[in-house]
């Protein structure tokens, strides 16, 4: 099967899968794959995350160089993966979206405060860009991304899909998993999305994609 057809299959599969599942609601588009799980993490879970997130957190950044200073201003970091609290996440995450655990990236973490936000972006890789290269060797294209809220926000923060016409409000607990991917298998434009800025509050969320491949770390220059 070559990589075309597979995300062609992965997208009908993941898609059955998520519309069986007894918590899981799919957000009306005709544009986008893109579904909710209420409740996917408890209470316990989030405030762990949260607690590994501030202890490594530091500013966020970007594959592909950019000159707009407040394009991503958030802090992030990369969970440890031997972490009991994120292994048994890892786990949750597996068990839902139904990928081999080897084709995952690292989870990562991100923290955003009073105005910090990060501008309309794709989590697709840009073929063009000079990254490209390595993100071939290293598990290929971001099929399917999950997103899980870890709190409540008190103004702002919303996950906002422009093209697709749709705005997701952070809730803790909340899982938020799209598909990069179009019908046809190519990098979807409506995939566009945006973390918008905290008003009030602040916002933290994980984040796991997963590759068409197996994924393998390739350390790459980041902005």
């Amino acid at each position: 099967m070559d990589e075309l057809q597979y995300r062609i299959t992965l997208r009908a599969w993941i898609t059955e899968r998520l519309e069986r599942h007894p918590k899981a609601l799919r957000i009306p588009s005709n544009k986008l794959d893109i579904f909710i799980v209420r409740d996917f993490l408890d209470e316990r879970d989030c405030t762990e995350l949260i607690d590994l997130i501030d202890a490594d957190r530091e500013p966020s950044k970007l594959l592909s160089q950019t000159y707009d200073a407040e394009f991503r201003t958030s802090d992030s970091c990369n969970l440890n993966p031997y972490d009991e609290t994120v292994i048994r996440i890892e786990g949750k995450l597996s068990d839902l979206i139904g990928i081999d655990p080897v084709q995952g990236e690292t989870i990562q973490g991100q923290r955003y405060a009073v105005g910090q936000q990060f501008k309309a972006h794709y989590d697709f890789f840009h073929q063009g860009e000079d990254y490209w290269e390595d993100m071939q060797k290293s598990g290929g294209q971001r099929t399917w991304t999950a997103m899980v809220f870890l709190n409540d926000v008190e103004s702002g923060g919303e996950t906002f899909f422009e093209h697709a016409a749709v705005k997701v409000t952070p809730r803790r607990g909340n899982l938020l998993t799209w598909n990069n991917m179009d019908a046809w298998g190519q990098c979807n434009s409506y995939a566009l999305h945006q973390g918008m800025p905290v008003i009030a509050g602040t916002k933290y969320i994980i984040t796991k994609w997963f590759r068409e491949r197996p994924w393998s770390w390739t350390e790459v220059r980041a902005y």
